[in-house]
């Protein structure tokens, strides 16, 4: 049962399959640590325990962040973007973000940077 705000609901845009991408961001920093999908059930989970709740496309199924890993994100702020297809999550990350085992999901291939190497 779909539970999200009615308000909420009606200004996201979702794909063909219901979902719309989500930014974790770490708070205080503003590292973007990693992209995942929700649906209007991830979305109210996220805004009502605080604790990031994702969709998983590949499984079919709800993950909250760090359920398993221990590496948890515990939400401060979720604000939804001007075309109502992506929120970005403020969080405080524990442990690694990516699945890989690193901080971020965008510390391994950089395609282009104007940093001195």
């Amino acid at each position: 049962m779909n539970r999200l705000d009615p308000k909420i609901a009606e200004r996201l845009k979702r794909n063909a399959d219901g979902l719309f991408s989500a930014v974790a961001q770490q708070r205080g920093t503003g590292e973007v640590l990693m992209v995942a999908w929700m649906d209007d059930e991830a979305l109210h989970r996220t805004l009502t325990t605080r604790r990031a709740t994702y969709y998983s496309r590949s499984r079919q199924q709800y993950w909250v962040k760090g359920e398993t890993s221990g590496h948890t994100q515990h939400v401060h702020e979720v604000r939804l973007d001007c075309d109502g297809d992506t929120v970005l999550l403020i969080v405080d990350q524990e442990g690694a973000a990516c699945h890989t085992g690193t901080r971020t999901c965008f510390d391994t291939d950089i395609l282009l940077s104007d940093s001195a190497e």
